[in-house]
Parts: C-alpha cells; structure tokens; sequence
C-alpha cells in the first residue's frame, strides 16, 4: 500500500512492485515524498514503512484532466530508501498494449470492500473483469461481465489489471459507479503500461533499478 498524508487528510492506494526498491502506483497518489509511505506486513505479520526516497510523475498526467478533456496519463513510480524483502518478486509487465473487447482481466487492490467504509480496506482482494469499448492506446477500460458491481474503489487505485498472461497490462487509475454520486461498480479504467515503458525503463535506469 502507498499511504499518503496532506494538510486536511489522509489516504492510500494500491502499488505493484516492480524492482528492489521500485514501486509503480498511479500519480494522483503522489505528494511530497515526507507524506508518503510504502506499506506492507512482514511474514510474522507486524507492520512495516519503508520511507520514501524519491517519486516520478509521469510528464504527461494531468490532475484536472476530466474537467478539462485532456490526456493524462496517470502513472508514477516510487524508490523507497530502503530495498523492499526479498519475498516480493517484481511483477511481469505487458510489452503489447493490446487488448480485446471481451478479454478475461483481473484487478487486485487494497481498497474498500464497500463504498464509504473505510474500514473495510486493507486487505488485498481480486476481481474478474473483461475489457470493454473503447479501445484506446493509451488507457483501458474494464467492467463486470457479469454485472454483479465488481469494479475497482477507493483505495485501489496504482493497482495492477492483470491480462490473461499473467502480466500486468494497466495501472487503475479511475473508477465509476452505476448511479448518481457512486464511484465504484460499474466501470473500472486504467493506463496502459506497454506504451510507457521506455519513461518506465528511464526512470528506473536513473534510480540504478536497472
């Protein structure tokens, strides 16, 4: 988990490791690198927060994008001054950026299990999806095929959408819900990684990831 701190509030994401010390998450998680911690449980169960060393923001997002049509893409990654254990193993990312309508996804994130109860995040759930129109190459959208609400929520953003290798196809970054002031259920969206790799693989050569 990403937390983060700010001067009225606090919150968290979701983050997919992908080096020793490198985190990708969505840039809408992102604030001053003393506000932010990565979080996780060590294998007795006690917690753990690795401070932050330093944050890149992808340099084409955008925080007021929706308002504005704009592109954005909602992408960050995170070096922790300390190297993650060793147990965490750095996720395969998608080298096509293709995706079918149709196609089997699942989504993995922190967030909460029901709108509003922010007491019911914090613990890593799963949900099956399928790509959706429109297809885009830069983003992704995804919603229930069975149309039974799952989706991503609060919290689960900088989570991996899984394609059907295994790999990490996108990066949540935005959800919506089926109603009127819902934000969660009925459409999950996210950035395509493939077609950022080399800011990816840049930023991670910077840092000695690589």
């Amino acid at each position: 988990m990403i937390l983060n701190r700010g001067v009225d509030r606090a919150g968290f994401c979701t983050g997919v490791v992908i080096g020793p010390r490198a985190v990708l998450t969505a840039a809408h998680c992102i604030v001053a690198i003393d506000d932010m911690r990565v979080y996780f449980r060590d294998q007795s169960g006690e917690p753990v927060l690795r401070e932050i060393a330093a944050a890149a923001v992808h340099p084409l997002y955008r925080a007021n994008a929706a308002a504005q049509r704009i592109v954005s893409i909602d992408l960050a990654l995170i070096e922790t001054r300390s190297p993650l254990e060793a147990r965490f193993s750095p996720a395969s990312l998608d080298e096509t950026g293709a995706a079918a309508i149709g196609e089997p996804l699942r989504i993995f994130g922190y967030g909460v299990a029901r709108e509003g109860d922010g007491k019911s995040a914090g613990v890593l759930r799963g949900a099956r999806l399928a790509a959706r129109a429109p297809l885009s190459s830069i983003l992704l959208w995804a919603d229930d095929p069975e149309h039974q609400g799952a989706g991503a929520c609060t919290g689960d953003s900088g989570g991996p959408i899984v394609g059907e290798g295994g790999k990490v196809i996108a990066i949540t970054a935005w959800s919506a819900g089926a109603h009127v002031g819902s934000r969660c259920g009925a459409l999950t969206q996210g950035a395509l990684v493939a077609p950022q790799a080399g800011w990816i693989e840049s930023v991670l050569k910077r840092w000695g990831e690589r």
